[in-house]
């Protein structure tokens, strides 16, 4: 249950949002088996529990918890390129003429299909949390594609969704580089272990650092001369730790053992129960966590119309 990526949206427009409405509109695109001729599929999966009867959305107060699950057939593309190669040397063989492309493209099209029934299949879920009061929507993934994809079809099924990603009024990576430079960040805040830099230059180098002494002489000179942080390891108030990047990402999130400790006991022996305890504490926790580090970073850059 405890989110490990964060890839946070700002909900441009007030949007009510019930349970029982948000259910009915991720109801019309459960997620389904691939289908033998289908390349991929995309629908929602309960978020708790299972069984046909376990609940699409699960709510918490003003949270909701909301999960979707894509699947996939694998069909790689050098083995495909090969078996076409294949054919159409057979053909050119027998035939002693040459395959033009038209003829390429249906030979692929033809050996894909044949291919597909007997692919490997993935699968992959994904979960997001929304706060209406909040004005967010908090996905548990650090990939912006896979982010979008969810709220693509979130959109498709609620016929509106306005949202866009977090930004800040100065650039991230100026404020995580100042951060280094002088080791200390401000409100609750705390610089750890871990950075990466980039040189800005069209042609420059980076240079990844772990388990490290961020104040080192070293780090200082490759700051000297003009690199800039893109990731940061950090802490907040003894309560969470994590790697922040220059596109905002949170990654790495780990929720120290004080919070963990009080959601198992909150959550007691029940399982479903043990689920909703963590869900909502770790809501309650961004409530407070994700204000203070875009204030931290200069102050959140708010759509016009909020």
């Amino acid at each position: 249950m405890w989110f490990k990526n964060l890839t946070v949206y700002r909900l441009t427009q007030d949007i009510e949002f019930a349970a029982d409405t948000l259910q009915a509109a991720l109801a019309s695109k459960p997620a389904r088996p691939c289908g033998s001729q289908e390349l991929v599929t995309y629908g929602f999966i309960a978020p708790l529990g299972k069984g046909e009867d376990a609940p699409l959305v699960h709510q918490s107060g003003n949270f909701f918890l909301i999960s979707a699950r894509k699947e996939e057939r694998i069909l790689p593309a050098s083995v495909v390129n090969d078996t076409v190669k294949e054919k159409v040397e057979e053909i050119e063989n027998a035939q002693q003429c040459k395959v033009y492309k038209k003829e390429r493209d249906q030979i692929k099209d033809e050996t894909i299909q044949a291919m597909l029934p007997k692919a490997f299949i993935r699968r992959g879920v994904i979960t997001a949390a929304i706060a209406p009061k909040l004005g967010l929507i908090i996905v548990n993934n650090a990939s912006a594609k896979r982010a979008e994809d969810l709220l693509s079809t979130l959109r498709e099924v609620m016929g509106s969704l306005p949202v866009r990603p977090v930004t800040v009024k100065i650039a991230p990576s100026a404020t995580l580089t100042d951060w280094l430079k002088t080791g200390q960040a401000s409100g609750g805040f705390y610089v750890l272990d871990e950075c990466e830099l980039h040189d800005t230059h069209e042609d420059g180098g980076s240079v990844r650092c772990k388990r490290q002494d961020l104040t080192s002489d070293e780090i200082k000179n490759h700051l000297a001369t003009g690199k800039v942080a893109t990731k940061l390891s950090l802490a907040w108030q003894d309560k969470l730790s994590f790697v922040l990047d220059d596109k905002l990402v949170i990654r790495r999130l780990k929720f120290e053992e004080l919070l963990q400790e009080q959601a198992a006991q909150d959550g007691g022996e029940d399982a479903l129960a043990q689920a909703d305890a963590t869900f909502v504490l770790m809501m309650m926790t961004f409530a407070e966590f994700l204000p203070a580090l875009y204030e931290s970073l200069g102050g959140e850059e708010m759509p016009a119309s909020i």
